[in-house]
């Protein structure tokens, strides 16, 4: 299917007004009761966090917002894709190696049609969690 006529399959014409004016999404903020094991995966992934409040809270700097992971009682992030935008396909598929290489799992990138054409790279990481990696493709 190309691009228009995805389009044409599934965005609503008219779009409907959105309800607020957003200028962003500040992050996510993901509860681990596997706390030690997911700050040392995505330590792996991204470097040592730059942000740590107490034994609890380890925060990294994704874009113009933050991945916060604190200290959970109840299992880990279930039910949830935590998607990572970057600039290019080549460094979709550098993030996609990196999560890989620090224990994740997961197919090889594509490029998919998902609301727009991207590179796309699912991964599942060691404690369970869900991850996307997308970037643009020209359209």
């Amino acid at each position: 299917m190309d691009y228009k006529a995805y389009q044409d399959s599934f965005f609503v014409q008219p779009a409907p007004e959105p309800c607020f004016q957003f200028s962003g999404l500040f992050g996510a903020t993901l509860f681990y009761e596997d706390f030690d094991e997911a700050v040392a995966f995505f330590t792996a992934v991204f470097g040592p966090p730059a942000y740590v409040e107490g034994p609890g809270t380890r925060g990294w700097p994704i874009g113009d917002g933050w991945l916060t992971l604190l200290q959970g009682k109840a299992g880990n992030p279930q039910n949830v894709e935590i998607t990572f935008t970057v600039a290019t396909p080549a460094e979709a598929d550098r993030l996609h190696a990196a999560f890989l290489a620090a224990g994740g799992q997961g197919d090889a990138p594509s490029n998919q049609l998902m609301y727009a054409p991207i590179r796309y790279g699912a991964v599942t990481s060691p404690q369970g969690t869900q991850l996307l990696v997308i970037s643009p493709l020209p359209t």
